[in-house]
């Protein structure tokens, strides 16, 4: 078994969750409710902006400069091509980019993403990738699980962001990310490989609460 697919089975409960759970299921109808989407898109567009830290970090980590430039090429994708996305929705709620990027980080977003920089300031190549694993592996079994009887229909609300997510372009990201990962794994000492189990699993986790989060419209208590 790689070391990958070791990591998806420790964290294999929690994926199962995911494909079960209620913005994950109405998001794949087209029953959800606008409001909510809409919500999830302004969190996820502070999200990227942090998790394109997360891939220049890993750049800076990479023991090759294979992986350098296709780090750097994915820092530069996830502020374009994602955003992209993004703005159209935006478009559609009057919203500028400016707006949409000072709406305040809720506080499943920031635990998340504060999750993730403290890897990306402190760990080593395989440890920053497996931290942003499960978002791009997540993302791929999601999209491709709520297109697996096809794609949508061309008035489905949310057509776009299901063709982004089950498109094949999207899963080579999570592929190449896991065979990183695996060959770096194999030359990881033990406490590091312990490490690298540990914040996968956090991160899915966070990845269940990131949905559950824009279900109820989180906000801080507070």
């Amino acid at each position: 078994m790689s070391f990958t697919a070791h990591l998806r089975k420790l964290a294999a409960p929690i994926w199962n969750a995911q494909l079960t759970h209620p913005f994950v299921m109405e998001l794949g109808s087209g029953a959800l409710p606008e409001r909510k989407f809409k919500y999830y898109i302004l969190q996820d567009a502070r999200f990227l902006a942090d998790l394109s830290r997360v891939f220049a970090a890993a750049a800076l980590r990479a023991p090759d400069s294979e992986s350098a430039l296709r780090f750097a090429k994915l820092a530069e994708e996830t502020i374009t091509v994602e955003r992209s996305l993004h703005e159209g929705y935006g478009g559609r709620w009057k919203m500028t980019a400016k707006q949409m990027s000072t709406v305040p980080m809720a506080p499943t977003n920031y635990a998340y993403t504060r999750h993730m920089l403290q890897i990306a300031q402190s760990g080593s190549a395989a440890e920053i990738t497996v931290v942003a694993l499960p978002c791009a592996w997540i993302y791929c079994v999601v999209g491709q699980h709520l297109l697996k009887h096809g794609p949508p229909g061309k008035q489905h609300p949310y057509r776009n962001w299901l063709m982004l997510y089950a498109s094949p372009e999207f899963a080579e990201v999570q592929r190449w990310m896991r065979r990183r990962v695996d060959q770096w794994a194999k030359n990881a000492g033990l406490a590091e490989r312990r490490r690298m189990e540990e914040s996968f699993v956090i991160s899915s986790r966070y990845e269940w609460m990131f949905w559950e989060m824009a279900w109820n419209e989180e906000k801080w208590p507070v």
